[in-house]
């Protein structure tokens, strides 16, 4: 494994100082983490990505090494940023993969820059809040700094602590992450104008029902007609279902690599028999 180091480090861009570290080589590919994570929590799944990518992971606006500003946390801020940094690496257009939060910000990274993403790979990501089960939501929706005393003893806060510039921080973080789940979204007529290919994945007993990714897939344009024998009528953007996966490994999974690889590099067609 190499490291570039242009795009390694800390770059101000849009008020913000973003945490990048590049892993690999070849054509870049953009690594967003979920909620209260950050790009290392990718494990295994960035090395193999790093095979046949410069992976470059993101730590976004108050997580990991990223300190916080003095803004609410929003998807479409976030997204901002990331342009942001496209930008300031002259990376042109690039590909964007994320999971849950993270998905949610490369989704609106294409929605609202579409001329600097050229496909994007979401990760247990649905496109409206109610596409999450209703336990997960309330539970979502419930989240302040007072449970930071409760979860000092998981691995989530410590690795949070491990690397985060203020530790301290770590109630702020839960207040404003709840604050962002209780706003509501649901960009469906957004979708249906995108150009951009999606690739969309999530565990077959994910924190959101099959049902909605479907729905997702079809504003895409997916599951309207027959592919027909060669293929001919298949669409750019893919919807995978992994088995025996949750929203809590998914992100790990090796078949992650072994599915959106193709898919961005634009190997992912029809199968011939």
């Amino acid at each position: 494994m190499t490291r570039s180091a242009a795009t390694t480090g800390t770059s101000r861009v849009n008020g913000i100082d973003l945490h990048h570290e590049a892993h690999g080589s070849g054509e870049p590919l953009i690594l967003l983490h979920g909620g209260l994570g950050h790009s290392d929590m990718f494990g295994d799944l960035r090395s193999r990505l790093a095979e046949k990518r410069q992976v470059i992971g993101v730590d976004l606006q108050a997580h990991g090494r990223t300190a916080d500003i003095d803004r609410p946390i929003r998807y479409e801020r976030m997204a901002d940023d990331i342009a942001a940094l496209i930008r300031h690496l002259g990376l042109e257009r690039t590909d964007i993969m994320g999971y849950s939060l993270g998905g949610g910000v490369a989704l609106r990274t294409a929605i609202q820059h579409p001329a600097l993403v050229k496909k994007i790979v979401l990760i247990s990501t649905p496109f409206a809040q109610s596409g999450w089960y209703p336990e997960i939501d309330a539970s979502m929706k419930g989240l302040d700094g007072s449970a930071a005393a409760e979860m000092r003893e998981t691995p989530m806060y410590q690795s949070y602590v491990a690397v985060a510039p203020r530790p301290d921080d770590f109630p702020r973080l839960l207040d404003k992450m709840g604050n962002l789940m209780s706003q509501g979204y649901d960009w469906s007529d957004e979708i249906s104008a995108m150009k951009t290919p999606a690739m969309l994945i999530i565990g077959d007993h994910d924190a959101i029902p099959p049902s909605h990714m479907v729905r997702f897939y079809e504003l895409l344009g997916g599951g309207k007609q027959d592919a027909g024998w060669d293929g001919g009528n298949m669409i750019e953007s893919r919807l995978a279902i992994l088995p025996g996966l949750t929203h809590y490994n998914v992100f790990l999974a090796p078949e992650v690599a072994d599915i959106a690889l193709p898919f961005l590099s634009g190997e992912d067609t029809a199968r011939k028999w």
